[in-house]
C-alpha cells in the first residue's frame, strides 16, 4: 500500500502541499482528551486561524472511522470535538485504529508519524509527554520521547507537562540525542509555568535560526526530531509554586484511585482544571495558540530556499 493511499488530505492541506506552501501539523488529543466541549472545538478552530494568519496552512491530524485525516474539514473537526469514545492513539495503536475502522485522536508521537509520512516538517502541540512521576516503579515513560529521537519533525511546545518528572524527561531526551531548544529563554518551560527551574540545553531566538538549525541537521544526515520549548506568556502563566501544589494533590488522588497508563494524563489535567478553578484551561488555550504562531513562522522560514 502506498503512503498516499493511507491519507485523506483536506482540500486546503492537499492544495498547500502540492504547491509547496508551508504547512503546520496539529495534534487532536487536545480536542478529545485535553479540554472539555465546547472549548476543545473552539480552541482547535482558533489555533487553525492563528496558523493561517501567519502564512501557513494548519493540518489537524486524526483518525475518523479508520481513515487517517491530514487536515480536517469544519464538520469533521466538530464531530471529533463531540466524540465521547475516541481512542487516544500513539505509535503502538495508530495502525490498529486504521485497520479496525476506529476513530481516534493522535498524541504527539502519532501526530509526528503522520506528519513525517505526509511531508510536513513542523508540528505545534501544547506540551510533550515524558517520564512520569514514580517511573522507577511504574516504568511509565511516554512514547513521545522515543518518537522525537527517530522522526524528523520540529515539535513546538510549551515544554513538558508539569505533572511529569521533568529532570528525568530532559535526561532521556539528552540520552536519545534530541535537541532541546529554549525559544528566547535559557530555562526549559514547564507548560503552565514559564520556567521549570531546569536549564534548556540550547537557545535560539528567532524562527529563522530554528529553521537554519534543522536544515543543517538534515544536511548532516542526523535523524530524529527537535523539541522547541516556547514559554507561555507572563500574563498567562501560573506560578511554579502554585502548580507544584496542584500537581502533588492530583498525583496523590490518581494513585489512591489506581489510575494508570493512558488514563493518567487526562485525569490529572481534569483535576488541575478543578483545583485551579479553570485557570489551567485558560493557560492551556493561551500556550497552544502561542505555539501554533511560532510553528507557523518556523514553517514559513523553512520554506525559504537556501
Amino acid at each position: 500500500m502506498s503512503k498516499s493511499a493511507l491519507f485523506r488530505f483536506s482540500d486546503a492541506v492537499g492544495a498547500a502541499l502540492a504547491a509547496g506552501r508551508p504547512v503546520v501539523a496539529l495534534e487532536s488529543t487536545i480536542i478529545t482528551h485535553g479540554m472539555p466541549f465546547p472549548q476543545n472545538g473552539e480552541t482547535a478552530q482558533g489555533v487553525e486561524a492563528i496558523v493561517r494568519a501567519e502564512g501557513a496552512e494548519p493540518a489537524t491530524i486524526a483518525v475518523l472511522d479508520g481513515v487517517l485525516h491530514i487536515g480536517l474539514e469544519a464538520g469533521e473537526l466538530d464531530t471529533l470535538a463531540r466524540a465521547g469514545d475516541a481512542m487516544k492513539l500513539s505509535r503502538a495503536d495508530l495502525a490498529f485504529a486504521l485497520a479496525t475502522g476506529r476513530t481516534g485522536s493522535t498524541t504527539v508521537a502519532a501526530t509526528m508519524i503522520a506528519a513525517e509520512r505526509a511531508g510536513i516538517a513542523v508540528f505545534a502541540t501544547g506540551g510533550i509527554g515524558g517520564v512520569h512521576q514514580g517511573a522507577s516503579e511504574s516504568f511509565d515513560v511516554s512514547a513521545d520521547l522515543e518518537e522525537l529521537a527517530r522522526t524528523a519533525v520540529i515539535v513546538v511546545s510549551a515544554g513538558a507537562k508539569a505533572i511529569l518528572d521533568l529532570p528525568k524527561t530532559l535526561e532521556v531526551l539528552e540520552t536519545k540525542g534530541v535537541p532541546v531548544v529554549g525559544y528566547g529563554c535559557d530555562m526549559f518551560p514547564a507548560f503552565w509555568s514559564r520556567s521549570s527551574g531546569l536549564a534548556a540545553p540550547l537557545r535560539l531566538d528567532t524562527p529563522e535560526a530554528i529553521a537554519a538549525f534543522q536544515k543543517m541537521r538534515q544536511a548532516l544526515g542526523i535523524e530524529g526530531g527537535m523539541l522547541i520549548g516556547n514559554p507561555v506568556t507572563a500574563e498567562d502563566e501560573i506560578l511554579t509554586a502554585t502548580i507544584e501544589a496542584y500537581v502533588a494533590t492530583a498525583l496523590a488522588e490518581a494513585h489512591a484511585a489506581g489510575i494508570t497508563g493512558k488514563a493518567v494524563t487526562p485525569f490529572l489535567l481534569g483535576r488541575m482544571f478543578a483545583l485551579s478553578q479553570g485557570q489551567s484551561l485558560k493557560t492551556n488555550i493561551a500556550l497552544v495558540g502561542s505555539n501554533a504562531r511560532l510553528a507557523a513562522r518556523i514553517a514559513v522560514a523553512l520554506a525559504v530556499p537556501n
